[in-house]
């Protein structure tokens, strides 16, 4: 078949790219079309097919303020002409999954998530901007879920990353979709049996994350946490910890770091809603349990202490509050004996690249058969 991937950007590699990545292996010639790419940003698997960008590419100031064009993007992904293809396959957490498809082209779109900001988690985003500026991001935010939801009718099939996901692509474009867990690089990390006196949280700065939930609990408890990422929210994170004797902002880290944490800490802490969340699966591979935030895409990850008939790979809290998150950790450590690295790892390994791809090509073979039809 003749395919085309489109992406919504590429400056970085982050989950999204990942998949991406992974897909692109099975398609070496395929182009890849995305809004814009800043060269060298992402990896060499990705860096090596053809890349065709939007009218955004050359806009001043464009790598500094990008999120300010949002507006903008709908149109930029809307101009391209991208005819002659079979297959087209966007990966899409913005506006990849509405371009425009030639007729003839079947056209699959893998969801990591509706956009949070203009849907459901807009207070979250922009609840604390001034009166002016708010009615001025709802204008556009309106048009924007408008956009959303007409462009999801140009999908021929939705693949969501997770349970939660497909539930929100239900309730935003009232669509159906199949789930395939995005790829995790699990061979990349190895167990660690024993552990350091530290919880870890490896996450974007973002409000959604909550992150000062973490801060406060763990702050009553006076047990250690280091915090590891960057993002919007990096200078308030920053400053929520600069007092805490026991909690450690490190920002960015490099992967030998990244990797070193997650095979020394005692339990990683997910106190946010996740899509899916592939640091917590990261932390598996390395035999660590993971305390969560019983909603999202951890009901699909994690395995809570408790369940009949499989061994636990963490557990849960059940009301987003630091009182509820300190009884986890507590649960957590009555019961540490529970947890085996071993087993943990295994089960992290349902989420490798392999069972991605394995389940992918699937995919792509029952559309080219036709038992994968049109809606």
């Amino acid at each position: 078949m003749k395919v085309a991937f489109v992406h919504d950007w590429l400056n970085g590699m982050r989950g999204g790219e990942i998949v991406l990545e992974t897909m692109l292996k099975d398609f070496p010639d395929a182009p890849v079309f995305t809004l814009f790419h800043d060269k060298g940003s992402v990896s060499e698997g990705i860096e090596r097919h053809p890349v065709f960008t939007t009218f955004l590419q050359n806009f001043p100031f464009r790598k500094k303020f990008y999120r300010f064009m949002l507006p903008l993007f709908p149109y930029a992904i809307e101009s391209f002409h991208i005819r002659g293809y079979e297959l087209i396959i966007s990966s899409s957490h913005c506006v990849a999954k509405g371009v425009i498809p030639d007729p003839n082209s079947f056209h699959i779109s893998f969801v990591f998530s509706p956009m949070r900001y203009i849907w459901d988690l807009f207070e979250d985003y922009f609840g604390d901007s001034g009166r002016a500026k708010k009615s001025i991001i709802n204008f556009f935010a309106k048009r924007l879920r408008e956009w959303d939801f007409s462009s999801s009718s140009r999908v021929d099939l939705f693949v969501a990353i997770s349970s939660y996901v497909a539930e929100r692509i239900k309730k935003f474009y009232g669509r159906e979709s199949i789930i395939i867990h995005p790829p995790v690089l699990t061979d990349k990390f190895e167990v660690q049996k024993n552990s350091g006196d530290f919880y870890l949280i490896v996450s974007a700065m973002a409000p959604y994350k909550r992150i000062d939930l973490a801060i406060e609990a763990f702050s009553i408890m006076k047990k250690r946490l280091l915090i590891a990422g960057s993002g919007q929210e990096a200078k308030k994170i920053r400053r929520l910890c600069a007092d805490k004797k026991d909690i450690n902002y490190l920002g960015w880290v490099g992967f030998e770091k990244l990797k070193s944490l997650l095979q020394e800490c005692r339990a990683f802490i997910l106190p946010g809603i996740e899509d899916f969340g592939i640091a917590p699966v990261e932390a598996m591979a390395c035999g660590k349990p993971v305390i969560a935030y019983g909603k999202g895409g951890s009901l699909d990850t994690v395995i809570p202490l408790g369940s009949k008939g499989e061994k636990p790979t963490g557990v849960f809290f059940v009301e987003q509050t630091h009182d509820s998150l300190i009884q986890a950790v507590e649960t957590f450590e009555k019961n540490i004996n529970e947890f085996d690295p071993v087993a943990i790892r295994k089960h992290s390994e349902k989420f490798s690249d392999k069972v991605f791809l394995e389940k992918f090509r699937g995919l792509i073979e029952g559309v080219k058969r036709g038992v994968i039809k049109r809606r």
